[in-house]
């Protein structure tokens, strides 16, 4: 789950997503896949859902009883306080005292609400402007329960976090999609015309990156970075790590997102992540149940359709949720998903289904934490169920709570018609409300729920967290191809080199800092910038232009990116690069995203995984060419067209990574690789 494509303008400030991924889910056709192995899952055709039916009411009929008082708001003045002062528990009273007395204050139409958790964006929003009072209504007339925060600098997010909780009766849980770390989010401010970077929080490589370091250490330092800078700029629940074992080269929304293929590593890597958020006061999120890994299907624009058995179920996609379980995860966010042998029908998103959320992860796997959905705008549940509807069956499959639903009043009011209609029993909401205080209450929000903003700089994208960022960069590096030892390079200063760079429109930053680096060593650096609306003439004059040149860099940043369906590039700059090899152009090609994208120009001569376009994975990568940074790191995923798991070409010595900050689960992410499965056990 991710924001609308596109990026958010304000005057002067462009705010962008430095790095993209889920979100739950985020918000480029991919080539062919290889036949599927005999035990492999094997993906269905997406359901057009166009073509299915969607219900314009609510199965069971319109209930006779009366909604007006059940749907009723508070009666109180907006952002006065409370009526009715909040309980507070005796000191030293026992743990959940705070949550059943507010549980049983509650209506039931209050209950609901604390179920609701709407989108809200994080940039500067002054009283009275639109974006205020889109929050201001939520909070006064569908009391909702918490919000999930999107992109911003941490001052407008903390600010507006504050001017919230204070807003609200009770204490907000505040989420935000943070999977490389709170610049996943709170970074990105950009001031245009000049391009000036205004900073954030620390934005950390793609989790692919940490499972190309492969040590534990730095998954779980990771993990304490992320949860130290959300909770200081207010967000309570990191949206992270996600868990899905990525062993479909076209899946088109996960890809670096992941760990990489072995589950053993998903899993262990993941864990780790894991006891560092929850060592350090957030509540770390699992996602997306149970398994999003192996599909060629974009969940933002139709439902995927993966036939998989239980014994591989069991031994592939859920094996990264057990571990993170037993590490003690708080939250799990589901996966808009068909999985035909697991749900009730199938065609049944496993974010509805009860087989799914409560049967397997509930009963047989033993998860006590929050239910999270994936974001409920996204067309695998938006395009198929009406919307009052499909929080209706969201709740009865085992949701605690619905994640961005397109219309918050229309959730609300279908959940409560189940309810007095006799479709859903109110104990299951009070097990859901229950939960969501009890987060709430064991996160210390019932005594003090705002930030201080003064203490924001002393924790927030700070020069300690930025070097840990450097040193997964660093370490992350993996050559899969050096053909007649380009690398390193010898950095002659007057050499003749071309940069080009391919980039998505919007992403303002890619390739920026890399070619900062090169024109370091070539003050007579030429540079170019493709994306996907370049016209094939441009291509050709490139071509031209690189046949006179001592040395092409060619940096690809092509990452999973929510409704874009695809992660290849265009055949047009496959086609470069393959002639560039046949005409033997000394050549390097940079992945700053998609691993896979070798296998459409397989002869390049030199191909160096960067694995994110982060800030920190450029100068790593350019750093990396001079040999100035060792290249150590092995590729986590088999990619094609032979490259398997562990591969990489080692230049240079590895270094010993340093121990963790501390924490109750630090000493179980001490240094050292992890230990995935084999090969022929994944």
């Amino acid at each position: 789950m991710h924001p609308p494509p596109g990026t958010v303008v304000r005057p002067a400030i462009l705010l962008l997503l430095v790095a993209v991924v889920g979100v739950g889910c985020s918000r480029e056709v991919p080539p062919a896949p290889s036949p599927p192995a005999a035990e492999e899952a094997v993906e269905a055709p997406p359901i057009p859902v166009d073509s299915l039916p969607r219900p314009d009411t609510l199965a069971g009929g319109d209930p006779r009883v009366t909604r007006d008082d059940v749907m009723a708001g508070p009666d109180r003045t907006p952002g006065a306080p409370p009526a009715t002062p909040l309980p507070v528990p005796a000191p030293g009273g026992p743990p959940g005292a705070w949550t059943e007395a507010t549980l049983e204050t509650l209506s039931l139409r209050q209950k609901v609400g604390q179920m609701i958790m709407p989108w809200v964006l994080g940039d500067f929003a002054p009283e009275g402007s639109p974006s205020f009072e889109r929050l201001a209504r939520m909070i006064d007339n569908h009391e909702i329960g918490g919000m999930i925060v999107s992109v911003g600098t941490p001052i407008d997010v903390a600010t507006k976090t504050n001017v919230a909780q204070r807003r609200s009766h009770l204490p907000l849980l505040v989420a935000a999609d943070l999977e490389t770390g709170a610049g996943f989010r709170l970074r990105g401010a950009i001031h245009l015309p000049g391009v000036h970077d205004l900073g954030g929080a620390t934005n950390f490589p793609s989790l692919m990156a940490v499972g190309a370091a492969d040590e534990r250490v730095l998954a779980y330092e990771m993990g304490r970075i992320t949860a130290v800078e959300a909770r200081a700029s207010g967000i309570h629940v990191p949206f992270a790590p996600v868990l899905d074992v990525n062993n479909n080269p076209d899946n088109p929304i996960i890809n670096t997102r992941s760990f990489g293929e072995d589950p053993a590593r998903v899993g262990e890597l993941g864990a780790c992540f894991i006891r560092g958020i929850h060592d350090h006061g957030a509540v770390a999120t699992g996602k997306h149940f149970p398994g999003h890994g192996d599909t060629e299907t974009d969940s933002h624009l139709a439902l995927p359709v993966i036939r998989v058995g239980s014994e591989r179920l069991n031994r592939v996609e859920l094996r990264p949720f057990r571990e993170a379980i037993d590490a003690g995860m708080g939250a799990i966010m589901t996966a808009h998903i068909a999985m035909p042998g697991l749900t009730e029908d199938p065609r049944l998103p496993a974010t509805l289904s009860r087989n799914v959320l409560t049967g397997l992860l509930r009963e047989q796997m033993g998860f006590e934490g929050l239910v999270f959905t994936d974001a409920m705008d996204m067309n695998a549940i938006d395009r198929l169920y009406s919307r009052g509807e499909a929080a209706v069956q969201a709740v009865l499959a085992g949701a605690d709570v619905l994640l961005m639903p397109p219309d918050p009043e229309a959730a609300i009011r279908g959940v409560v018609d189940a309810v007095l209609a006799g479709r859903i029993p109110e104990s299951r909401i009070d097990a859901s409300v229950r939960r969501i205080l009890g987060q709430k209450e064991a996160l210390g929000l019932h005594e003090e729920r705002t930030v201080d903003l003064e203490a924001l700089h002393r924790s927030v994208g700070i020069p300690t967290h930025t070097a840990m960022a450097r040193e997964i960069a660093e370490r992350s590096l993996t050559l899969l191809r050096n053909e007649r030892g380009i690398l390193p390079l010898l950095g002659t200063g007057t050499a003749d080199v071309l940069s080009v760079t391919y980039r998505r429109t919007n992403d303002l930053m890619g390739g920026r800092a890399f070619d900062q680096r090169l024109r370091q060593t070539y003050p007579r650096l030429q540079t170019r910038t493709i994306g996907q609306a370049t016209p094939a003439e441009e291509y050709e004059r490139i071509l031209q232009r690189a046949s006179s040149s001592d040395l092409v860099v060619i940096s690809l940043h092509v990452t999973a990116v929510a409704y874009a369906g695809s992660v290849a590039v265009p055949e047009e700059l496959s086609r470069l690069i393959r002639r560039l090899a046949e005409t033997r152009v000394p050549h390097v090609v940079v992945s700053f995203g998609n691993p896979y994208l070798l296998r459409e120009f397989p002869e390049a001569q030199a191909y160096l995984l960067a694995w994110s376009g982060s800030e920190e994975s450029q100068r790593a990568a350019a750093r990396s060419l001079f040999g100035d940074v060792p290249i150590t790191g092995r590729t986590p995923t088999r990619i094609p067209p032979g490259f398997q798991i562990g591969d990489g070409i080692q230049l240079g010595t590895a270094r010993t990574a340093a121990g963790p900050a501390g924490g109750n689960g630090a000493a179980l992410c001490s240094v050292g690789a992890a230990t995935g499965s084999a090969p022929e056990d994944r």
